[in-house]
C-alpha cells in the first residue's frame, strides 16, 4: 500500500467515518452505541493495519498502536464537561511527553524515527547509520526535532481542550452530546492535524539536513553516487583511512543538502 493511499485511508477511517457515525448513527444505534462505535472504528483500523495489512513492528507503529488503544480504552470513561475535554486531549499530552520530554532529557525518540525512515537493511549499514547519528550536529538536530514535534502537540492539545470545553456542553449519553462531539471532531481531527504534519515535515527535514551535511559530495562518478547509502559508505571509507569525512571530495553544497533533506522528508509522507 502506497503512503499516499495509507494517509487517505487514515483520514477517512480515522476521522471522517466516526464523525458520520456520530452525526447519523445516533438515532438508529442509540447515543451510547453510536459513541462507542465511532470511538472503536479508528482503533480497529489501526490494529488491522498493524497486524494484517502492513505488519510492520517498529517504534512508530508501536506508538500509533498504543495511542489508539489508549483512546479506545478512554472511550469507556463516560464523562462530560471538563473531564471530557481532558479525556479528549490526553493523547496530545502523551505525544508531548514521548517526543518533547525525551528530547529534553537527552534521549530523543526521533533517533528511532530516523533509523526507521532510512531503514538500514544490513548490520553494516546499521552500524554506519549509528555512527552518523552519534555526530554532535546530528544529535542536536534530532533533539530540536523532538522538541518541535512535542511542543506542537502540546499547543494542539491546549487548543483541543479549549474547543471541547466550550462546545461539548450536553450531558453524556444524549443525542445532543454526540452531535456536539461530531462538530468538535470535524474541527480538531482535520484542522489540528495540519500544524502537526507541518511540524513533523520540518522536524524530518532538520534531521536529514544535519545528516546530509556530513556526507561527501556527489561528483557523478557513477549513477548511484548520490544515493544516501553510497555517500554514507564513502564517508565510512574516508574515516577508515583516517581522513576527514569529505576526503573523497568536498562536502555537499548547502543548497544540495537542503534539497536532499526536503526530498527525504517528502518521501516519509509519500509525496515523492
Amino acid at each position: 500500500m502506497s503512503k499516499s493511499l495509507k494517509l487517505t485511508l487514515d483520514i477517512l477511517i480515522g476521522a471522517a467515518i466516526p464523525i458520520l457515525v456520530l452525526k447519523y448513527g445516533t438515532e438508529p444505534l442509540g447515543a451510547l452505541n453510536a459513541y462507542l462505535t465511532a470511538a472503536m472504528i479508528p482503533v480497529v483500523w489501526v490494529l488491522l493495519d498493524l497486524l494484517v495489512i502492513t505488519r510492520r513492528f517498529n517504534f512508530i507503529t508501536a506508538f500509533v498502536g498504543l495511542t489508539s488503544l489508549m483512546r479506545g480504552a478512554l472511550a469507556f470513561w463516560y464523562v462530560d464537561g471538563l473531564l471530557f475535554a481532558v479525556k479528549d486531549s490526553v493523547s496530545y499530552v502523551v505525544s508531548f511527553l514521548v517526543f518533547g520530554a525525551t528530547a529534553l532529557l537527552g534521549s530523543p525518540v526521533t533517533r528511532a524515527i530516523a533509523l526507521q525512515g532510512l531503514s538500514p537493511d544490513t548490520p553494516e549499514r546499521e552500524q554506519q547509520m549509528n555512527r552518523l547519528l552519534d555526530e554532535p550536529t546530528v544529535g542536536s538536530a534530532m533533539k530540536k526535532a523532538g522538541i518541535l514535534i512535542g511542543v506542537t502537540n502540546l499547543a494542539a492539545g491546549a487548543i483541543n481542550f479549549v474547543i471541547n470545553y466550550r462546545m461539548v456542553l450536553a450531558p453524556f449519553n444524549t443525542p445532543a452530546f454526540n452531535d456536539q462531539v461530531a462538530n468538535v471532531n470535524a474541527i480538531t481531527r482535520f484542522v489540528l492535524v495540519l500544524p502537526d504534519m507541518v511540524a513533523i515535515f520540518f522536524a524530518f527535514s532538520m534531521m536529514y539536513k544535519a545528516m546530509y551535511a556530513l556526507l561527501p559530495a556527489d561528483h557523478g562518478a557513477d549513477s548511484d553516487a548520490g544515493e544516501f547509502w553510497t555517500l554514507l559508505a564513502r564517508r565510512e571509507d574516508a574515516m577508515t583511512l583516517g581522513a576527514a569525512a569529505d576526503s573523497s571530495g568536498s562536502a555537499l553544497a548547502a543548497d544540495d543538502v537542503q534539497a536532499r533533506a526536503a526530498r527525504q522528508a517528502r518521501e516519509e509522507f509519500g509525496l515523492s
